[in-house]
């Protein structure tokens, strides 16, 4: 049985950049889930109703960013709905996009952000399990698979010799392969709700680093 996480080659700078390139040219345009809008524009604004433009809030499906959207006027916007954020965002629905973190949501994009995270994780689950195979060493002692919620050194040793056998095909391949690993999706829905939450982490695998301004 595998002891140490050592015993694979730890990712480098370059490794980490190729990982980063090849995330973001999954396709031509990248996108994101309306998480809330606000037709009428931010309740905390004092400006006059016909000054305050419309708002949405949303969520990356590539690398989780979440951004607050000035909605241009008139645009049809609705809570679960795809827009384009990248290369850039549709200039006849936004106006203006910028990076903000957890605690910049409102409540209502708070309680939407876990249903979407759970939607994305099983819409794509191939993306996802392939956490699960390609998941390398951070250190001599650290393993990306030690960041998820619950694995410890026995579940991360039973994840690498079981992917040694044969690259593991779906969720439920996860489970009937690695004994006491029950709901992998669950476990990485909890990581990524984690790292959206807290922006101090230390290790953010799933999560982009807040890059401030969309434009």
């Amino acid at each position: 049985m595998t002891d140490e996480p050592s015993t694979e080659n730890p990712p480098t700078d370059a490794d980490a950049a190729t990982a980063d390139e090849t995330a973001g040219s999954r396709g031509e345009t990248r996108e994101a889930v309306i998480l809330d809008f606000l037709p009428n524009g931010d309740p905390a604004d004092n400006r006059a109703p016909h000054q305050k433009p419309a708002l949405a809030y949303a969520l990356d499906t590539d690398d989780f960013r979440l951004f607050r959207l000035q909605i241009v006027d008139g645009a049809d916007v609705s809570i679960g709905d795809g827009l384009v954020v990248d290369p850039e965002p549709d200039p006849a629905v936004v106006d203006r996009m910028t990076e903000i973190g957890y605690d910049d949501l409102t409540r209502n994009a708070q309680g939407e952000l876990e249903y979407a995270v759970e939607e994305l994780v099983e819409r794509e689950e191939r993306r996802f399990v392939d956490f699960f195979n390609d998941a390398g060493p951070i250190s001599l002692r650290l393993h990306q698979l030690n960041l998820l919620p619950g694995i410890g050194k026995k579940l991360r040793n039973n994840i690498l010799d079981e992917r040694k056998r044969g690259p593991f095909e779906s969720f439920d391949d996860v489970t009937d392969r690695v004994s006491g690993l029950h709901h992998p999706q669950d476990v990485l829905v909890e990581r990524i709700m984690e790292e959206l939450r807290d922006e101090d982490l230390k290790y953010r695998t799933f999560v982009g680093r807040n890059g401030g301004d969309g434009g």
